[in-house]
């Protein structure tokens, strides 16, 4: 092959810069001017591996929603009932299968219906990672809680934006493009969006929890308001003093402290004349566990109390609630088993000291992954009292609404193990055992 140089070529050396990067231009590069392409670095393999996020998940979709019409093309495998017992099945096992919440099933199998069937581009464009699964995410999000003729008029420039702007960018974009289109019925769209309005507590660790409210925005303000208000009132009164004494040390408490406070003790404590008078005067009940050796104070006991729904909590405060205050129910645990003992009787309805015994060791929803606290869930037996079920603590558990429904007709099979777990079989015969959080007395007979 003859020698080719730049003149020989025609082209100056900017032109050859242009030229190298043109994607046709590798080959003749390499052989001629022996040139090799770069490696990527440590950010392009970080972006592949984006890259094929996106396409997976693309394919996860896909399969979910195939998963999601079988489901209600086979009913009878999920109980024969209707079309949301089935749902409600279905996000159970996806939920079990891949090991996260329910709340997080249902959204997947959600967003996944609207981008197969509503948003196929939006579905495209993932598979070809030219969105990131966050942007389809709040694509879907956002124009799924609009009417159906209006979201298939933006979807076209909503997708322009998601390929082009990164996510906050476009998030923020694709609301002032909803809120141009959707002006004329902000008074509908807010009244609809009001009756959403909820309230929901996330634990962060450390014996604390966020309290997150969705309230319309001129009640949160009036909220903030009132509360830092009086937090300021409080400060300029207290301070130097410390609320709790010495368990919360020295020092003044900062206005975000005593706002806090103040927000606790309002919901806790205060009382709305407006409200009916059934509604005025109810405490929260709360079952706090406190080992007995720690709760004396005996020297080396450090087992911590723990809280139904909440987990462990700092013992100084355990012996407070244990105190005698009258919305706690205070369960002692015996020094080297751990353990509570009670009775139980043999009846189709639990006797009160079975129902606490059932809960206490189960301490929340014996549903596979469900979080909600056993206090608020109902008894159920696990062999039914018809079909020669006891009421015994071997035979029962706590299980909420929602579960309770789906183990009597959603196509599950539910086994009470030896140990107090519960077996649940799915639809599809994938196996989960939900163990309880504690453990039943065992006694033992004197030795002769």
């Amino acid at each position: 092959m003859d020698e080719v140089g730049m003149g020989d070529s025609g082209l100056g050396a900017s032109d050859a810069d242009a030229f190298l990067h043109e994607g046709d231009v590798c080959e003749w590069d390499a052989e001629v001017a022996g040139w090799v392409p770069p490696r990527p670095d440590a950010v392009a393999l970080v972006a592949e591996a984006a890259d094929l996020e996106a396409v997976f998940a693309a394919q996860r979709f896909a399969r979910v929603d195939d998963l999601r019409l079988d489901a209600l093309d086979d009913v009878t495998r999920y109980g024969g009932g209707s079309r949301e017992l089935v749902m409600r099945s279905l996000r159970l096992e996806l939920a079990s299968a891949l090991r996260i919440t329910e709340n997080a099933a249902g959204m997947m199998l959600a967003r996944a219906e609207s981008l197969v069937h509503s948003y196929p581009t939006v579905l495209d464009s993932l598979s070809r990672s030219g969105v990131t699964v966050r942007h389809a995410e709040i694509l879907v999000d956002d124009l799924d809680v609009l009417d159906p003729v209006v979201a298939a008029r933006l979807v076209g420039r909503a997708l322009g934006l998601a390929e082009s702007l990164p996510v906050g960018s476009f998030r923020r974009a694709l609301r002032r493009l909803i809120d141009r289109e959707t002006a004329p019925t902000l008074t509908e769209r807010h009244q609809a969006a009001v009756r959403g309005r909820r309230i929901v507590v996330e634990p962060v660790g450390d014996s604390m929890s966020w309290v997150h409210a969705l309230v319309p925005s001129v009640e949160a303000h009036a909220i903030f308001g009132r509360v830092t208000q009086k937090a300021v009132v409080i400060r300029d009164h207290d301070r130097g003093t410390t609320r709790g004494g010495e368990r919360e040390g020295a020092g003044e408490r900062s206005l975000d402290e005593i706002r806090a406070d103040v927000f606790c003790d309002l919901l806790i404590d205060g009382t709305v004349p407006q409200h009916p008078e059934q509604a005025r005067g109810i405490r929260a009940t709360v079952v706090v566990t406190v080992p007995a050796l720690a709760l004396l104070g005996v020297e080396g006991v450090t087992d911590p109390a723990e809280v139904e729904g909440v987990g462990p909590i700092p013992i100084d405060t355990a012996r407070e609630l244990a105190g005698g205050a009258s919305g706690w129910m205070r369960v002692l645990t015996h020094p080297e088993t751990g353990a509570v003992v009670s009775v139980g009787r043999t009846r189709y309805r639990p006797p009160p000291e079975l129902v606490k015994l059932v809960k206490w060791r189960a301490d929340r929803c014996m549903g596979p992954g469900c979080s909600k606290p056993a206090s608020q869930c109902q008894i159920d037996h696990s062999v039914a009292w018809a079909d020669g079920g006891e009421t015994s603590v071997t035979n029962t558990a706590p299980l909420c609404q929602g579960h309770h429904t789906v183990r009597h007709h959603g196509g599950w099979v539910i086994t009470h193990l030896d140990d107090g777990s519960l077996e649940w079989v799915s639809p599809h015969g994938r196996r989960y055992v939900v163990p309880p959080e504690r453990h039943l007395p065992t006694f033992y007979p004197n030795a002769a």
